[in-house]
């Protein structure tokens, strides 16, 4: 299954914007309805250690699982692994980002715009930042 932007397929980081870092993504459960909104680098950074003879450490970046992720969040895992096929489900790269900050801080917003942790409502997120909690907004009227 393929990511998709602005109704175009993305299958390579050729199909992205030159210099994008990340992207902020929605995923829905077209079954349930159930979605999750999230963020995924491109690239990830390793550091190995120096090789014999050496001394400095060596740092290796490579491209990371963006293509097969389907998020972190343990329902979302459950979904997928319980699912008959990945055909039933739905992923939207919302807006591509060029820096960690901004990566962050448009995953942040989008959460907040569309009050994920508010109860009744069909996001998995059940936090924003490890900072908000659903539990916390759940029968506080």
């Amino acid at each position: 299954m393929s990511w998709f932007y602005k109704g175009k397929k993305v299958e390579s980081i050729e199909d992205m914007p030159k210099g994008v870092f990340g992207f902020v993504y929605l995923i829905t459960h077209v079954v349930t309805g159930k979605m999750y909104i999230g963020k995924k680098q491109l690239m990830t950074n390793r550091t190995l250690p120096p090789l014999k003879g050496e001394r400095k450490k060596r740092k290796v970046t490579k491209e990371g699982s963006w293509k097969t992720y389907y998020g972190s969040q343990a329902e979302m895992k459950q979904l997928v692994k319980e699912s008959e096929s990945l055909e039933e489900f739905d992923r939207r790269i919302l807006r591509y980002c060029f820096t960690k900050k901004e990566l962050t801080y448009y995953e942040t917003k989008e959460l907040f715009c569309r009050g994920v942790i508010e109860a009744d409502n069909s996001y998995l997120n059940d936090n924003i930042q490890g900072r908000f909690f659903r539990r916390d907004f759940i029968n506080k009227e």
